[in-house]
């Protein structure tokens, strides 16, 4: 693979150490606020606003590669990420935070459209299969690692700041240092949040819905160990093992999707989910939570690539690019709230309020699952493929061997010509 494509080594050695640098910087920055007093409500608001920069720099990324191209906007990104990193070191102020915490998500979302836009230029036909399994490795397996790195170091100091900053500052190295021609930046097709509603209001509420449980994982599970005694460095394993969950997980239960309807298992891994949630707000820190830990990685980081395939499952050829960006959005929409919700419960409730609140937001999901299951028995288009998908740009899509297929058979169309109306015989899932 790597023979047929000369920048993809340089382009996954970009990635892990961004992801290194960020990783470390997302877990360091929540449980530093923890230290220095900040309440779960104000943790949750700085932790949302990372969200809401990433939502909002995905609308302003493609206007900034266009206008000075890939390399260039990787180093001034890059650049902008390392100082925002040092800046919460020298400005330790949560509102100070809070701006801090936009900005990055602006800047990281635009480094990861240039990594993913060059991947998919890059890959063509049969490789682009293999490059996205490739990189969603290389992000999930990144994450797990940036966990540990926060033991090197005490999270009162400079140091962990400056590591983050380094690795940050690393990253542009192997991308700027490229001599592989610079890709044309894809159109992004348009998309219609509420036809993709319409086909199937299930994906759209999952999407939703996982992308609120999900972020506050990400954004309000350092408080929640922090609150319940743990040491910084098993506040690091206890995040390692759920997303390392995640990654070894999600195989199996895609496989379980792609041979039983997929609303069934999506019943089944949102309940599962939700019980667990609920065990690890009765278990004491022992051996079990760090078993369910491990358990609900697995289980909640799938609920959206499932709801994204069962989706697919229901769109024509033509139509799963535009109809997977929109799922994207909507997980990012999701996202933007979940930590300042789960923050203002922890606030109430104390460490319990995490897990509650994934009991709850995951059990809505699992009981929103079984009414559509007994509303409708619809027949999908087509059986799609399960792929493991974390929330980046909509431009790694693309890679998708249904996005593959639909560029072979047609010219490509998007949600503004999607035929809505279900067939006599489908109804909307």
């Amino acid at each position: 693979m790597y023979a047929a494509l000369p920048s993809a080594i340089s382009l996954f050695q970009g990635v892990a150490l961004l992801l290194l640098g960020t990783g470390l910087l997302n877990t360091l920055i929540t449980v530093r606020g923890l230290a220095e007093g900040f309440s779960e409500s104000l943790l949750g608001l700085m932790m949302s606003g990372y969200f809401a920069g990433y939502l909002l720099g995905s609308w302003l990324t493609a206007p900034l590669i266009r206008r000075i191209g890939h390399i260039r906007t990787f180093a001034f990104c890059g650049a902008l990420a390392c100082i925002i990193a040092l800046l919460h070191a020298m400005v330790v102020n949560p509102w100070a935070w809070l701006l801090l915490r936009v900005l990055l998500g602006v800047a990281l979302v635009t480094l990861y459209m240039v990594i993913e836009s060059w991947l998919n230029a890059d890959a063509t036909g049969e490789k682009r299969g293999q490059v996205f399994a490739v990189y969603m490795f290389v992000n999930l397996g990144a994450l797990t690692v940036a966990q540990q790195l926060l033991q090197l170091g005490s999270i009162m100091t400079f140091f962990l700041f400056a590591l983050a900053a380094i690795l940050i500052s690393a990253a542009t190295l192997p991308i700027t240092l490229t001599r592989h021609a610079q890709p044309t930046l894809p159109d992004v097709p348009s998309i219609r949040l509420v036809q993709l509603a319409r086909k199937s209001p299930l994906a759209v509420t999952a999407s939703v819905l996982s992308g609120l449980a999900l972020s506050a994982f990400w954004g309000m599970a350092p408080v929640y160990a922090g609150q319940r005694g743990f040491e910084t460095a098993d506040i690091a394993s206890l995040m390692s093992l759920t997303v390392l969950g995640g990654a070894l997980l999600q195989w199996p239960i895609g496989r379980l999707s792609d041979r039983y309807p997929r609303p069934l298992v999506l019943l089944w891994i949102t309940g599962l989910a939700a019980l667990v949630s609920l065990a690890m707000s009765l278990l004491p820190a022992a051996a079990p939570l760090w078993v369910a830990a491990f358990l609900w990685g697995g289980l909640s980081f799938s609920t959206y690539s499932i709801a994204v395939t069962h989706m697919i499952d229901r769109l024509a050829p033509e139509d799963v690019l535009a109809g997977s960006s929109g799922m994207l959005v909507l997980n990012g929409l999701g996202a933007a709230f979940g930590p300042v919700l789960a923050g203002a419960l922890m606030h109430w409730l104390g460490a319990p309020g995490l897990p509650l609140y994934h009991t709850l937001i995951l059990g809505l999901l699992a009981l929103f699952t079984l009414l559509r299951m007994h509303q409708v028995r619809e027949q999908a288009r087509r059986q799609a493929h399960h792929v493991t998908l974390v929330n980046t740009t909509p431009t790694v899509l693309e890679m998708m061997p249904e996005a593959q297929e639909a560029e072979q058979e047609t010219g490509g169309a998007d949600l503004q010509d999607l035929d809505v109306a279900a067939p006599a015989d489908e109804k909307p899932a």
